[in-house]
């Protein structure tokens, strides 16, 4: 291996740590399910029947729901979330799925719920969605087999094993890990046609991301999707919540308008590098 990969992957393994060491601590704080933002309702003509006729019609951005990975909670995001608040987003959310959860099916049934939850109280049609690793499998599930594809304007993915992950083969006791595994009933799913999908897909992956493996199985290929990949440099799989480059390109990816080719590839112009 090269000096200088070796140089970037000692740098990446050393922030890893640091966050790990940080996010412990911050941990506790995420356990209790979030305060609810107040009831309000968009202008927006779009807006379903479903939503609250009784709430207060106020204009804004799309609300953002934030999914944590596996063995997580909503503490992850408090630097995205942040970095959201102050780009105008005033109103994000964090959904928490029990530890004990065992079917990924189960908690992208959960999502649907918090999601038209969400419309209903703000008056929003669509929603957007960022997930975190196992979180973005979620809610792609949820878009892609429970109707959320007319609920969700665009996805997020950070981490998030497309193909799935070899990692810690010991952990195949737990079944959303199996879930996860290469080749599973959910991924095979997930790699089923899906015509007419609305939702836009955005995949950020990591060169050095040590817990998907491989880790191009954080790319998103699949032909009936609205889907830009993006490659990130430099860090790995903690920091992709957590670091300002990836966070900005969050919110570009949040904020782009049109739509991009059903089964694009993001190339050189949407790497991101933060060696």
């Amino acid at each position: 291996m090269e000096l200088s990969k070796v140089t970037a992957l000692m740098k990446a393994t050393a922030l890893e740590f640091a966050i790990l060491t940080g996010h412990l601590v911050l941990y506790p704080s995420g356990i209790v399910a979030e305060r609810l933002s107040p009831t309000t309702r968009t202008s927006d003509p779009a807006a379903g029947p479903d939503t609250d006729p009784h709430a207060t019609i106020t204009p804004g951005m799309r609300p953002v729901v934030l999914l944590h990975g596996f063995v997580d909670n909503r503490s992850v995001f408090v630097l995205l979330r942040r970095a959201l608040t102050r780009h105008g987003r005033d109103c994000v959310e964090s959904l928490n799925y029990s530890p004990l959860t065992c079917d990924l099916r189960s908690a992208a049934e959960l999502l649907g719920r918090r999601v038209d939850e969400i419309r209903a109280r703000t008056g929003h049609a669509e929603v957007d969605i960022v997930g975190h690793s196992l979180g973005g499998l979620i809610a792609r599930y949820y878009v892609q087999h429970l109707g959320g594809d007319t609920r969700v304007r665009t996805l997020v993915m950070l981490g998030t094993p497309h193909s799935g992950t070899t990692v810690a083969p010991l952990a195949d006791a737990h079944p959303l890990v199996r879930q996860m595994r290469p080749d599973s009933a959910v991924l095979r799913e997930l790699a089923g046609p899906a015509p007419g999908c609305r939702t836009r897909f955005v995949s950020f992956w990591s060169d050095l991301d040590q817990v998907m493996v491989p880790v191009e199985t954080a790319r998103l290929d699949h032909p009936d999707l609205l889907v830009h990949n993006v490659r990130v440099s430099g860090i790995g799989h903690l920091a992709l919540p957590v670091h300002p480059t990836v966070a900005a390109g969050v919110l570009d990816a949040l904020d782009a308008g049109g739509p991009v080719a059903r089964g694009a590839h993001g190339g050189e112009p949407g790497a991101a590098s933060v060696a």
